[in-house]
Protein backbone atom coordinates (compact mmCIF):
# COMPACT_ATOMS: atom_id res chain seq x y z
CA UNK A 1 0.00 0.00 0.00
CA UNK A 2 1.32 3.50 -0.93
CA UNK A 3 2.35 5.64 2.12
CA UNK A 4 0.47 8.46 0.43
CA UNK A 5 3.67 10.32 -0.83
CA UNK A 6 6.74 9.70 -2.56
CA UNK A 7 10.82 10.20 -1.52
CA UNK A 8 11.60 13.91 -2.46
CA UNK A 9 14.06 13.71 -5.23
CA UNK A 10 17.54 15.17 -5.40
CA UNK A 11 17.48 18.63 -7.09
CA UNK A 12 18.13 18.13 -10.87
CA UNK A 13 19.13 20.56 -13.18
CA UNK A 14 16.34 19.91 -15.61
CA UNK A 15 13.81 22.19 -13.47
CA UNK A 16 15.76 24.90 -14.33
CA UNK A 17 15.13 24.94 -18.05
CA UNK A 18 11.18 25.90 -17.35
CA UNK A 19 10.78 29.65 -17.02
CA UNK A 20 8.30 29.92 -14.62
CA UNK A 21 8.35 33.07 -13.59
CA UNK A 22 7.41 34.28 -17.53
CA UNK A 23 4.08 32.30 -16.26
CA UNK A 24 3.33 34.60 -13.25
CA UNK A 25 3.37 38.08 -15.52
CA UNK A 26 -0.10 39.64 -14.09
CA UNK A 27 0.67 39.04 -10.09
CA UNK A 28 4.54 39.91 -10.21
CA UNK A 29 3.71 43.37 -12.10
CA UNK A 30 1.03 44.26 -10.04
CA UNK A 31 3.97 44.70 -7.56
CA UNK A 32 7.08 44.43 -8.77
CA UNK A 33 9.20 45.81 -5.53
CA UNK A 34 6.98 43.30 -3.28
CA UNK A 35 8.66 39.68 -2.40
CA UNK A 36 5.94 37.31 -1.76
CA UNK A 37 6.79 34.58 0.59
CA UNK A 38 3.96 33.35 1.73
CA UNK A 39 2.94 30.80 -1.34
CA UNK A 40 1.99 28.23 1.75
CA UNK A 41 -0.89 30.83 2.41
CA UNK A 42 -2.15 32.53 -0.92
CA UNK A 43 -0.04 31.55 -3.81
CA UNK A 44 0.31 33.63 -6.69
CA UNK A 45 -2.25 32.78 -9.88
CA UNK A 46 -0.84 31.79 -13.34
CA UNK A 47 -1.69 34.33 -16.07
CA UNK A 48 -3.45 31.40 -17.64
CA UNK A 49 -6.09 32.24 -14.84
CA UNK A 50 -6.93 35.31 -16.30
CA UNK A 51 -8.26 34.05 -19.58
CA UNK A 52 -10.07 31.21 -17.80
CA UNK A 53 -12.00 33.73 -15.29
CA UNK A 54 -12.88 35.37 -18.18
CA UNK A 55 -14.04 32.22 -20.35
CA UNK A 56 -16.58 31.42 -17.31
CA UNK A 57 -18.28 34.57 -18.43
CA UNK A 58 -18.62 33.82 -21.96
CA UNK A 59 -19.63 30.55 -21.40
CA UNK A 60 -22.15 31.63 -19.32
CA UNK A 61 -23.43 34.17 -21.86
CA UNK A 62 -23.32 31.72 -24.30
CA UNK A 63 -24.84 28.63 -22.94
CA UNK A 64 -27.43 30.54 -20.10
CA UNK A 65 -29.28 28.23 -18.44
CA UNK A 66 -26.95 25.42 -20.22
CA UNK A 67 -23.99 26.38 -19.03
CA UNK A 68 -24.09 23.67 -16.12
CA UNK A 69 -24.58 20.77 -18.83
CA UNK A 70 -22.77 22.38 -21.74
CA UNK A 71 -19.95 23.84 -20.07
CA UNK A 72 -19.56 22.92 -16.21
CA UNK A 73 -20.62 19.47 -16.18
CA UNK A 74 -20.14 18.43 -19.83
CA UNK A 75 -16.52 19.95 -20.06
CA UNK A 76 -14.75 21.57 -17.41
CA UNK A 77 -15.63 19.08 -14.50
CA UNK A 78 -14.80 15.83 -15.93
CA UNK A 79 -11.71 17.11 -17.65
CA UNK A 80 -10.47 18.82 -14.42
CA UNK A 81 -11.41 15.37 -12.64
CA UNK A 82 -9.07 13.59 -15.00
CA UNK A 83 -6.04 15.90 -14.51
CA UNK A 84 -6.39 15.55 -10.09
CA UNK A 85 -6.90 11.97 -11.13
CA UNK A 86 -4.06 12.05 -12.73
CA UNK A 87 -1.82 14.14 -10.40
CA UNK A 88 -2.71 12.03 -7.51
CA UNK A 89 -2.74 8.24 -9.86
CA UNK A 90 -6.26 7.32 -8.73
CA UNK A 91 -7.70 4.81 -11.03
CA UNK A 92 -11.20 7.05 -11.57
CA UNK A 93 -11.49 10.91 -11.93
CA UNK A 94 -15.73 9.77 -10.87
CA UNK A 95 -14.27 9.42 -7.23
CA UNK A 96 -14.00 13.43 -6.81
CA UNK A 97 -16.07 15.85 -5.71
CA UNK A 98 -15.78 19.45 -5.42
CA UNK A 99 -16.97 22.47 -2.69
CA UNK A 100 -16.45 25.93 -2.36
CA UNK A 101 -14.22 25.15 0.58
CA UNK A 102 -12.83 22.14 2.34
CA UNK A 103 -15.11 22.75 5.71
CA UNK A 104 -18.18 22.04 3.60
CA UNK A 105 -17.00 18.64 2.42
CA UNK A 106 -15.88 18.27 6.13
CA UNK A 107 -19.43 19.40 7.35
CA UNK A 108 -21.00 16.85 4.73
CA UNK A 109 -18.81 13.92 5.54
CA UNK A 110 -19.19 14.30 9.13
CA UNK A 111 -23.30 14.03 8.75
CA UNK A 112 -22.80 10.68 7.60
CA UNK A 113 -22.68 9.47 10.72
CA UNK A 114 -26.66 8.94 11.64
CA UNK A 115 -26.41 8.84 15.65
CA UNK A 116 -28.74 7.75 18.39
CA UNK A 117 -29.46 10.53 20.49
CA UNK A 118 -27.02 11.27 23.38
CA UNK A 119 -24.42 9.22 21.59
CA UNK A 120 -21.36 11.55 20.69
CA UNK A 121 -19.36 10.72 17.46
CA UNK A 122 -16.34 9.48 18.44
CA UNK A 123 -13.02 11.30 16.18
CA UNK A 124 -8.94 10.79 16.76
CA UNK A 125 -7.14 13.37 15.66
CA UNK A 126 -3.87 15.73 16.20
CA UNK A 127 -4.02 19.02 18.49
CA UNK A 128 -2.26 20.56 14.90
CA UNK A 129 -5.05 20.75 12.35
CA UNK A 130 -6.43 23.55 10.46
CA UNK A 131 -8.63 26.41 11.78
CA UNK A 132 -11.58 25.05 10.41
CA UNK A 133 -11.14 21.79 11.71
CA UNK A 134 -10.50 22.77 14.88
CA UNK A 135 -13.08 25.31 15.32
CA UNK A 136 -15.64 23.17 13.90
CA UNK A 137 -14.99 20.56 16.35
CA UNK A 138 -14.63 22.46 19.54
CA UNK A 139 -17.76 23.73 18.62
CA UNK A 140 -19.77 20.32 17.75
CA UNK A 141 -17.50 19.66 21.11
CA UNK A 142 -19.67 22.02 22.79
CA UNK A 143 -22.68 20.66 21.77
CA UNK A 144 -22.37 17.76 22.62
CA UNK A 145 -22.19 16.26 19.50
CA UNK A 146 -18.80 15.03 19.09
CA UNK A 147 -15.70 13.69 21.09
CA UNK A 148 -12.62 14.60 20.06
CA UNK A 149 -9.23 12.67 21.39
CA UNK A 150 -6.54 15.16 20.01
CA UNK A 151 -2.99 13.58 20.11
CA UNK A 152 -0.15 16.03 20.65
CA UNK A 153 2.01 16.40 17.33
CA UNK A 154 4.87 17.50 18.93
CA UNK A 155 7.49 15.76 19.90
CA UNK A 156 8.05 15.53 15.93
CA UNK A 157 10.21 12.34 15.91
CA UNK A 158 7.58 10.61 18.59
CA UNK A 159 4.20 11.90 16.99
CA UNK A 160 3.89 8.46 14.25
CA UNK A 161 4.66 5.85 16.72
CA UNK A 162 2.30 7.81 19.41
CA UNK A 163 -0.57 8.42 16.97
CA UNK A 164 -0.43 4.57 15.47
CA UNK A 165 -1.01 3.84 19.08
CA UNK A 166 -3.55 5.57 19.45
CA UNK A 167 -5.52 4.31 16.34
CA UNK A 168 -4.83 0.91 17.05
CA UNK A 169 -6.98 1.59 19.82
CA UNK A 170 -9.53 3.27 18.50
CA UNK A 171 -12.58 2.14 18.17
CA UNK A 172 -14.67 5.23 16.90
CA UNK A 173 -16.30 6.69 13.93
CA UNK A 174 -14.17 8.98 12.75
CA UNK A 175 -10.16 9.71 12.10
CA UNK A 176 -8.59 13.25 10.72
CA UNK A 177 -5.01 13.76 9.84
CA UNK A 178 -2.86 16.25 8.18
CA UNK A 179 -1.04 15.08 5.60
CA UNK A 180 1.18 17.80 5.87
CA UNK A 181 0.96 20.13 8.97
CA UNK A 182 -0.17 23.86 8.43
CA UNK A 183 1.86 25.25 11.40
CA UNK A 184 5.07 23.38 10.70
CA UNK A 185 5.29 22.00 7.44
CA UNK A 186 5.81 18.31 9.19
CA UNK A 187 5.27 16.05 6.73
CA UNK A 188 3.11 13.02 8.45
CA UNK A 189 5.48 9.83 6.61
CA UNK A 190 3.05 6.92 7.74
CA UNK A 191 -0.63 7.10 6.09
CA UNK A 192 -0.48 3.83 4.80
CA UNK A 193 0.41 2.03 8.17
CA UNK A 194 -2.50 4.39 9.77
CA UNK A 195 -4.88 2.53 7.09
CA UNK A 196 -4.14 -0.69 8.77
CA UNK A 197 -4.04 0.24 12.16
CA UNK A 198 -7.57 1.70 12.09
CA UNK A 199 -10.65 -0.64 12.19
CA UNK A 200 -12.29 -0.88 8.66
CA UNK A 201 -15.35 0.72 9.46
CA UNK A 202 -13.57 3.68 10.94
CA UNK A 203 -13.75 6.68 8.09
CA UNK A 204 -10.30 7.66 7.68
CA UNK A 205 -10.09 11.46 6.25
CA UNK A 206 -6.61 13.29 5.31
CA UNK A 207 -6.22 16.36 4.66
CA UNK A 208 -3.86 16.87 1.64
CA UNK A 209 -4.48 21.06 1.53
CA UNK A 210 -0.10 21.41 2.19
CA UNK A 211 0.90 18.60 0.00
CA UNK A 212 -1.10 18.81 -2.89
CA UNK A 213 0.77 19.72 -5.59
CA UNK A 214 3.27 20.43 -3.35
CA UNK A 215 4.60 16.75 -3.05
CA UNK A 216 4.72 14.14 -5.45
CA UNK A 217 1.64 11.80 -3.86
CA UNK A 218 0.33 8.47 -5.40
CA UNK A 219 -2.64 7.79 -3.43
CA UNK A 220 -3.02 4.98 -5.80
CA UNK A 221 -2.66 2.44 -2.50
CA UNK A 222 -5.19 4.26 -0.06
CA UNK A 223 -7.59 4.92 -2.76
CA UNK A 224 -10.17 2.26 -1.75
CA UNK A 225 -9.39 3.52 2.08
CA UNK A 226 -8.93 6.88 2.83
CA UNK A 227 -10.49 10.32 2.18
CA UNK A 228 -8.50 13.27 0.64
CA UNK A 229 -9.25 16.27 1.01
CA UNK A 230 -7.69 19.57 -0.47
CA UNK A 231 -7.79 22.76 -2.78
CA UNK A 232 -6.75 25.34 -5.28
CA UNK A 233 -5.63 27.95 -3.09
CA UNK A 234 -2.11 27.10 -1.61
CA UNK A 235 0.07 25.19 -3.91
CA UNK A 236 -2.35 24.40 -6.72
CA UNK A 237 -2.29 27.82 -7.90
CA UNK A 238 -5.86 28.47 -8.80
CA UNK A 239 -7.40 30.35 -5.54
CA UNK A 240 -10.29 30.04 -3.85
CA UNK A 241 -13.61 28.58 -4.74
CA UNK A 242 -12.02 24.64 -5.98
CA UNK A 243 -12.20 22.08 -3.33
CA UNK A 244 -12.24 18.69 -3.73
CA UNK A 245 -12.63 15.24 -2.36
CA UNK A 246 -11.31 11.79 -3.01
CA UNK A 247 -14.46 9.31 -1.81
CA UNK A 248 -13.63 5.93 -1.63
CA UNK A 249 -16.44 3.83 -1.63
CA UNK A 250 -18.61 2.29 0.74
CA UNK A 251 -17.83 5.60 2.98
CA UNK A 252 -20.18 8.55 3.53
CA UNK A 253 -22.88 6.98 0.88
CA UNK A 254 -25.72 8.80 2.22
CA UNK A 255 -24.35 12.07 3.83
CA UNK A 256 -27.91 13.91 5.79
CA UNK A 257 -26.02 17.52 4.65
CA UNK A 258 -26.63 16.97 0.63
CA UNK A 259 -27.40 19.59 -2.06
CA UNK A 260 -29.69 18.33 -5.36
CA UNK A 261 -26.32 17.92 -7.19
CA UNK A 262 -25.95 14.65 -5.03
CA UNK A 263 -27.86 13.17 -7.74
CA UNK A 264 -28.12 15.21 -10.67
CA UNK A 265 -28.64 12.42 -13.03
CA UNK A 266 -31.73 12.08 -11.69
CA UNK A 267 -33.42 15.22 -11.86
CA UNK A 268 -35.57 14.92 -14.75
CA UNK A 269 -37.10 11.51 -12.84
CA UNK A 270 -40.17 12.17 -11.00
CA UNK A 271 -40.08 12.33 -7.23
CA UNK A 272 -42.22 9.76 -5.75
CA UNK A 273 -43.51 10.46 -2.42
CA UNK A 274 -42.07 8.14 0.58
CA UNK A 275 -39.16 6.48 -1.46
CA UNK A 276 -35.55 7.00 -0.35
CA UNK A 277 -33.46 10.04 -1.33
CA UNK A 278 -31.26 8.82 -4.37
CA UNK A 279 -27.65 9.62 -4.28
CA UNK A 280 -24.83 9.15 -6.81
CA UNK A 281 -22.34 6.27 -6.34
CA UNK A 282 -19.49 8.16 -7.13
CA UNK A 283 -17.75 11.28 -5.62
CA UNK A 284 -20.95 13.29 -7.00
CA UNK A 285 -22.98 11.96 -3.49
CA UNK A 286 -20.38 14.48 -1.78
CA UNK A 287 -21.69 17.49 -3.71
CA UNK A 288 -23.51 20.35 -2.68
CA UNK A 289 -25.73 22.84 -4.50
CA UNK A 290 -25.40 25.60 -6.83
CA UNK A 291 -21.83 26.95 -6.60
CA UNK A 292 -19.43 29.61 -8.98
CA UNK A 293 -18.10 27.26 -11.35
CA UNK A 294 -14.82 30.06 -11.70
CA UNK A 295 -12.45 28.36 -10.00
CA UNK A 296 -12.87 24.75 -11.39
CA UNK A 297 -12.03 26.88 -14.75
CA UNK A 298 -8.90 28.12 -13.08
CA UNK A 299 -7.60 25.43 -11.57
CA UNK A 300 -8.60 23.34 -15.12
CA UNK A 301 -6.06 26.44 -16.28
CA UNK A 302 -3.76 25.99 -14.03
CA UNK A 303 -3.36 22.18 -14.33
CA UNK A 304 -3.17 22.45 -18.44
CA UNK A 305 -0.67 24.99 -18.08
CA UNK A 306 1.26 22.78 -16.16
CA UNK A 307 0.92 19.90 -18.35
CA UNK A 308 1.76 21.93 -21.74
CA UNK A 309 4.88 22.98 -19.95
CA UNK A 310 5.99 19.50 -19.49
CA UNK A 311 6.32 20.00 -16.31
CA UNK A 312 5.14 17.99 -12.97
CA UNK A 313 4.55 18.09 -9.51
CA UNK A 314 8.16 16.56 -8.78
CA UNK A 315 9.36 19.57 -11.23
CA UNK A 316 7.69 22.22 -8.85
CA UNK A 317 8.97 19.95 -5.70
CA UNK A 318 12.41 20.15 -6.94
CA UNK A 319 12.10 23.84 -7.71
CA UNK A 320 10.97 24.93 -3.75
CA UNK A 321 13.56 22.42 -2.80
CA UNK A 322 16.68 24.37 -4.15
CA UNK A 323 15.23 27.54 -2.95
CA UNK A 324 14.85 26.55 0.35
CA UNK A 325 18.23 25.34 0.97
CA UNK A 326 19.04 28.42 -0.35
CA UNK A 327 17.67 30.77 2.26
CA UNK A 328 18.93 27.61 5.49
CA UNK A 329 22.06 27.91 3.77
CA UNK A 330 21.96 31.63 4.30
CA UNK A 331 21.01 31.30 7.68
CA UNK A 332 23.48 29.03 8.36
CA UNK A 333 26.07 31.54 7.74
CA UNK A 334 24.32 33.82 9.19
CA UNK A 335 23.88 36.21 6.58
CA UNK A 336 19.79 36.30 7.03
CA UNK A 337 19.71 38.78 9.87
CA UNK A 338 18.53 37.07 13.38
CA UNK A 339 17.23 33.97 12.07
CA UNK A 340 18.98 31.22 13.32
CA UNK A 341 18.58 27.25 12.53
CA UNK A 342 18.06 26.35 15.91
CA UNK A 343 14.80 27.99 15.68
CA UNK A 344 13.70 25.85 12.60
CA UNK A 345 11.02 23.92 13.70
CA UNK A 346 10.88 20.82 12.66
CA UNK A 347 14.26 20.85 13.47
CA UNK A 348 16.62 19.56 10.38
CA UNK A 349 16.95 15.92 11.74
CA UNK A 350 14.17 15.80 9.92
CA UNK A 351 14.44 16.24 6.16
CA UNK A 352 11.35 16.51 4.58
CA UNK A 353 8.82 18.80 5.45
CA UNK A 354 6.34 21.10 3.17
CA UNK A 355 6.92 23.76 0.87
CA UNK A 356 7.45 26.50 3.56
CA UNK A 357 10.08 27.23 6.36
CA UNK A 358 8.90 27.80 10.08
CA UNK A 359 11.14 29.35 12.43
CA UNK A 360 9.73 29.92 15.73
CA UNK A 361 10.72 33.12 18.06
CA UNK A 362 9.21 35.13 20.86
CA UNK A 363 9.38 38.12 17.90
CA UNK A 364 8.21 36.44 14.91
CA UNK A 365 5.39 38.85 15.47
CA UNK A 366 7.65 42.06 15.41
CA UNK A 367 10.06 40.60 12.35
CA UNK A 368 7.24 39.40 10.24
CA UNK A 369 6.03 43.47 10.76
CA UNK A 370 9.56 44.73 9.73
CA UNK A 371 9.48 42.53 6.91
CA UNK A 372 6.48 43.56 5.63
CA UNK A 373 7.61 47.46 6.04
CA UNK A 374 10.71 46.36 3.70
CA UNK A 375 7.96 44.70 1.25
CA UNK A 376 8.55 41.15 2.29
CA UNK A 377 5.41 39.22 2.88
CA UNK A 378 5.35 36.36 5.25
CA UNK A 379 3.00 34.57 7.68
CA UNK A 380 2.98 34.74 11.42
CA UNK A 381 1.01 32.38 13.31
CA UNK A 382 1.68 33.32 17.12
CA UNK A 383 5.95 32.60 17.74
CA UNK A 384 5.71 31.01 14.43
CA UNK A 385 6.88 33.01 10.95
CA UNK A 386 6.22 30.96 8.20
CA UNK A 387 8.43 31.75 4.57
CA UNK A 388 6.47 30.12 1.80
CA UNK A 389 7.98 28.86 -1.59
CA UNK A 390 6.81 28.91 -4.99
CA UNK A 391 7.57 28.27 -8.74
CA UNK A 392 7.13 32.15 -9.23
CA UNK A 393 10.47 32.95 -7.08
CA UNK A 394 13.86 32.44 -8.22
CA UNK A 395 17.64 32.51 -6.23
CA UNK A 396 17.38 36.07 -6.79
CA UNK A 397 14.51 36.63 -5.30
CA UNK A 398 15.81 34.36 -2.55
CA UNK A 399 18.65 36.53 -2.34
CA UNK A 400 16.49 39.83 -2.24
CA UNK A 401 14.78 38.35 0.92
CA UNK A 402 18.23 37.53 2.56
CA UNK A 403 19.46 41.10 1.91
CA UNK A 404 16.19 42.75 3.53
CA UNK A 405 16.32 40.00 6.65
CA UNK A 406 19.95 41.36 6.64
CA UNK A 407 18.83 44.77 6.94
CA UNK A 408 16.81 44.47 9.70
Amino acid sequence: MSDGHESASPPAAATATIDWKAGFSRFRDADPDQLHFAAHSHHYWPDVTFEAQQRVWLDAARHVDRKWDAAVFGDVLPRLQQSIARALSLSDPRSLCFAPNTHELLVRLVSAFERPAGEPLRILSSDGEFHSFERQTRRWEEAGQVTVERVPLEPFATFPKRFLERARAFGGELCYLSHVFFGSGYVFPALSELAEALPAETMMVVDGYHSWMALPVDWSGLEQRAFYLSGGYKYAMAGEGCCFAHCPPGYAERPVNTGWYAAFGDLAKPRGGGHEVPYARDGMRLFGATFDPSGLYRQLAVLDWLHDLGATVEDVHRHVVVLQQQLLDAVEQERAGSLRLDQLVPDRSLSERGHFLTFQRADAAALHRGLAERGVVTDVRGERIRFGFGVYQDGGDVEALVERLGGL
